[in-house]
């Protein structure tokens, strides 16, 4: 089959190669998804770079999103998944093979039935993104009568928990830096989009809330709005952060004397019960039609590395690669 992939870490034009491998089997208690779409993530191309973690196999193929239809099963896998139109979690998480070529086997759990109505691109766009999204969601607690502070409302995972945390009748907040960035806020729900180069967030929010602030904070950036949480989050406020480098200084005596909760996960270790919580309520926000998705640009396989620098050149919106 033919597949993209690396077998040192560096910069896209150096490393990515296209060519063929061997076409993989399913083995026991696995499914072969024939992909139709493999989703880029910034997590993909920190890998590849080898700015997260160094590579682990003698050869990657990236990409841990992707959607596609089963075409074959292994032992144990009931045959009627044969034909099924599915959604791919942690394609290439601890293992060598994603999602960006052809074909990819992987535990039948990791092939999710995607609605009959849902495009595949769509379906490229929900292992991290969707699934990330729900799960800080869920940790923040969102229910009627919370009010909420998403920071950078475009991206790809505030966008969707925004949705998810209106869906639970939270009252949302978030920051854009541009006014087309603000409308796509607004889109998934939005009650207020605060354009951060122009305005002070935090009076904003304060205002927004009657001096009291905000319940919650669900950040994927917690080095750059650190310095934030003082002014905007209430006493015994939850901080849910998805993202964050290596070191982080966090106010401390607000955080003591406010008795403030931080939640840190990482969407690729959800437990049992969690991812199978989520994936039920992405499952019925796709199957109502309520779920919003911005995708951004499409590339070929042959034009991979095009696709990692348009991620690293923060392209606006699910980049999609397909085979």
């Amino acid at each position: 089959m033919k597949a993209a992939y690396y077998e040192a870490n560096g910069a896209a034009a150096d490393v990515l190669k296209i060519g063929e491998v061997d076409t993989p089997e399913p083995g026991p208690g696995e499914v072969r998804v024939k992909i139709a779409a493999s989703g880029v993530n910034p997590s993909d191309v920190k890998t590849r770079a080898g700015r997260t973690r160094k590579i682990a196999f003698p050869r990657v193929i990236p990409h841990s999103d992707g959607a596609g239809t089963i075409d074959e099963v292994g032992e144990g896998v009931s045959a009627d998944r044969l034909g099924e139109r599915v959604w791919i979690w942690n394609g290439q998480w601890k293992r060598p093979f994603g999602t960006a070529a052809e074909y990819v086997t992987l535990p039948e759990d990791m092939a999710v039935t995607l609605p009959g109505d849902t495009s595949f691109e769509v379906g490229a766009c929900l292992g991290i993104p969707a699934l990330t999204a729900v799960q800080a969601v869920a940790y923040a607690q969102a229910e009627p009568g919370m009010t909420i502070l998403v920071p950078g409302g475009a991206g790809a995972v505030a966008n969707y928990a925004i949705q998810f945390a209106k869906a639970r009748g939270a009252r949302v907040f978030t920051t854009v830096s541009s006014p087309e960035k603000a409308e796509m806020a607004r889109k998934a729900g939005a009650d207020e989009a605060i354009d951060y180069k122009r305005e002070d967030v935090a009076a904003r929010i304060r205002d927004l809330t009657m001096q009291m602030g905000v319940d919650a904070i669900i950040d994927l950036d917690l080095n750059a709005n650190a310095s934030l949480i003082p002014n905007v989050l209430k006493p015994r406020g939850s901080v849910v952060i998805y993202g964050v480098g290596p070191e982080v200084t966090i106010p401390g005596s607000f955080s003591l004397q406010n008795t403030i909760r931080y939640q840190f996960f990482l969407v690729y270790e959800l437990n049992e019960a969690e991812r199978a919580a989520g994936i039920a309520a992405i499952t019925e926000m796709l199957a109502a039609g309520k779920l919003v998705h911005h995708l951004g640009p499409e590339f070929g396989l042959d034009d991979i590395v095009a696709a990692h620098e348009a991620m690293e050149a923060a392209a606006v919106g699910k980049i999609i690669v397909r085979p």
